[in-house]
C-alpha cells in the first residue's frame, strides 16, 4: 500500500457537501482507504477570471494499493461524476481534486506531473495538507509540507526571477515591479560583462565571478536599504545562487571550488526568496535574443546556453533552495500572469 496526499476543492454550488460528497465516494473505493482529512478552509481564487466566488478547500492523505496513473483516473471520475466541467483555466469548478504527492515520486508525463508542480507556494493547497501530512516529504525539494508552510508564513515577501541571458529576466521583473507597492531590486551586472565573463580568460573569469557575487549579495543583504522601505512584494531580476551556474560553466574546476567557498560565505548574509522563478527557455530561442540585443552578444554560443541553462537547473536542485515555479519556454504575458497568480497563492 502506498501513501498518496490530494488535495479538494469547489467554489460553484453547495461546496462543502461537495466536498464531503468526494470523501466518500473515496472512502468506498475498495483500493482507497482515507487515512485522515483536514478541516475545510475558506479561501479566495487565485488566477482565472473576475468575479469568481471563494473556494472552499480542503486535503486527504489516502492509502492505496493503486499506482498514480489509477489514482488520478480515479480522481478524475468523482470530478466529473460531480458536475466538473472544464472551460476555462483557473475557472469557476464545482469539484478539484489534484494528486499532490504520491510516495516520494517524482514523475512527469503529459497527463502526471509529481509532485504537483505548484503545490509548494500555495498557501490554500498547504494549510490543510499540513493538517493530514505535516511530515510528509515534497521531494524534489527535500522540504516537509510542514516546513513548507512555515515558509511561507516567515519568508521576507521576495521573489528572485532566474534564468539564462536572454530569458527576459528583467522585463518580467519590470512587469512585476509595475503592480502596487512593489520594490524592484536590479542586476547590478550588464549583459556585456556576462558576456567577457563567459568568454574571456580564467583569471578574467574569477575577478568577474567575485565581482558579481560582491554586488548581489550587498544588494541582498538582509540589512541592505532595499528591505526597509515600504513594499508589499520585492521582486529581483536575478537570483544569488545563479552565480554559481554562471562559475560552474565559466570557470576551472578548482577556481570553482574555492569561488563555492566565498559564495557560500555571502550567502549566509542575505535575504533567501520565498519564491523563485526559473525561465526555462531553449538555447536556440536564447541565441536568436542574444543576437538581437545592443551589442550583439556574438561571442555567446548556443552551447554556452545550454550549458548555463542546464547550471541553473542544478543549482535549482540544491538543498535549501525552496519553492521554485518553473516556467517553460515562457511568452511575456504569460510568465507574467504565472508569477501574479503565483504572489497570490502565497498570501
Amino acid at each position: 500500500m502506498s501513501l498518496c496526499l490530494i488535495g479538494l476543492g469547489s467554489n460553484v454550488g453547495e461546496r462543502r457537501a461537495t466536498l464531503d460528497l468526494a470523501l466518500n465516494r473515496l472512502a468506498r473505493q475498495a483500493q482507497v482507504r482515507v487515512v485522515r482529512s483536514s478541516r475545510f478552509f475558506e479561501t479566495s481564487p487565485v488566477g482565472g477570471p473576475a468575479g469568481q466566488g471563494s473556494f472552499v478547500n480542503a486535503a486527504a492523505l489516502l492509502e492505496t494499493a493503486l499506482g498514480p496513473e489509477a489514482v488520478l483516473a480515479l480522481l478524475l471520475g468523482i470530478e466529473t461524476s460531480l458536475g466538473r466541467q472544464r472551460n476555462e483555466r483557473w475557472g469557476p469548478r464545482t469539484l478539484d481534486l489534484d494528486l499532490l504527492l504520491y510516495e516520494d515520486l517524482v514523475l512527469e508525463t503529459p497527463a502526471l506531473v509529481l509532485p504537483h508542480p505548484r503545490m509548494a507556494f500555495r498557501r490554500f493547497v498547504l494549510e490543510p495538507a499540513a493538517e493530514v501530512a505535516g511530515p510528509m516529504v515534497h521531494p524534489t525539494t527535500g522540504w516537509t509540507v510542514d516546513r513548507l508552510l512555515a515558509h511561507l508564513q516567515d519568508a521576507k515577501n521576495y521573489v528572485a526571477v532566474a534564468g539564462p541571458t536572454g530569458a527576459g529576466k528583467t522585463e518580467l521583473a519590470q512587469q512585476l515591479s509595475q503592480t502596487t507597492q512593489t520594490e524592484w531590486i536590479l542586476d547590478p551586472t550588464h549583459s556585456a560583462q556576462l558576456i567577457a565573463f563567459c568568454s574571456g580568460s580564467s583569471g578574467q573569469a574569477w575577478e568577474t565571478a567575485l565581482e558579481f557575487a560582491d554586488r548581489q549579495a550587498e544588494l541582498l543583504a538582509a540589512d541592505a536599504p532595499v528591505w526597509s522601505r515600504q513594499a508589499s512584494l520585492w521582486v529581483s531580476d536575478f537570483w544569488f545562487d545563479q552565480c554559481l551556474a554562471f562559475a560552474r560553466v565559466c570557470l576551472p574546476a578548482e577556481r570553482f571550488s574555492a569561488f563555492e567557498d566565498r559564495w557560500r560565505a555571502e550567502a549566509e548574509r542575505i535575504v533567501r526568496p520565498k519564491l523563485t522563478v526559473m525561465l526555462d527557455t531553449h538555447a536556440a530561442r536564447l541565441l536568436e535574443r542574444t543576437r538581437m540585443r545592443e551589442p550583439p552578444a556574438e561571442r555567446l554560443t548556443h552551447e554556452t546556453l545550454a550549458q548555463l541553462s542546464e547550471a541553473i537547473r542544478a543549482c535549482l536542485r540544491r538543498p535549501d533552495v525552496g519553492p521554485v515555479l518553473t516556467i517553460v519556454d515562457p511568452s511575456p504575458g504569460g510568465a507574467f500572469e504565472e508569477v501574479l497568480a503565483a504572489v497570490e497563492a502565497m498570501k
